[in-house]
């Protein structure tokens, strides 16, 4: 389902209101995710997973980074993180299982009500979901 017109005013509305903090957010969900679903450390076993850790919050920039460029390409997001696609695909050749990324979307979306409750309405959990589930395949889409 295609996100609607709703749907893109809110996700922009809040990243907007996230502002240049983005990553702090993504490093928290993804601290979240690897306490919450340990199994997901296993995929990053190059990395200090310890929360705090330098090379956490830089791949939690990274998340923000993405997730920033697709709210800026809400029309084009195939498009906008075909790069990225292709990257974890081809040149770092991930192997993630299929409900990894939807674990750290999870994490995300509880940390940002977390922060945000008065504008975390059920529209906003609806549409950020939507969202996210299309930012997720949209980084599939190399795997087929």
């Amino acid at each position: 389902m295609a996100l609607s017109a709703t749907d893109r005013a809110l996700v922009r509305a809040l990243w907007k209101k996230l502002g240049n903090n983005v990553g702090v957010y993504t490093t928290e969900a993804l601290e979240r995710t690897f306490l919450v679903f340990p199994s997901t450390k296993s995929y990053f076993p190059h990395l200090d997973l310890s929360p705090g850790s330098a090379q956490v919050k830089a791949h939690g920039q990274k998340v923000a980074d993405a997730l920033t460029l697709a709210v800026d390409h809400l029309d084009d997001l195939p498009g906008a993180l075909s790069a990225l696609s292709d990257l974890h695909a081809r040149k770092l050749r991930v192997d993630l299982p299929p409900l990894s990324p939807q674990l750290l979307c999870h994490c995300l979306l509880v940390t940002l009500a977390r922060h945000f409750p008065g504008d975390f309405s059920p529209a906003m959990q609806a549409s950020l979901d939507k969202f996210l589930s299309h930012v997720i395949s949209a980084l599939a889409s190399k795997y087929r």
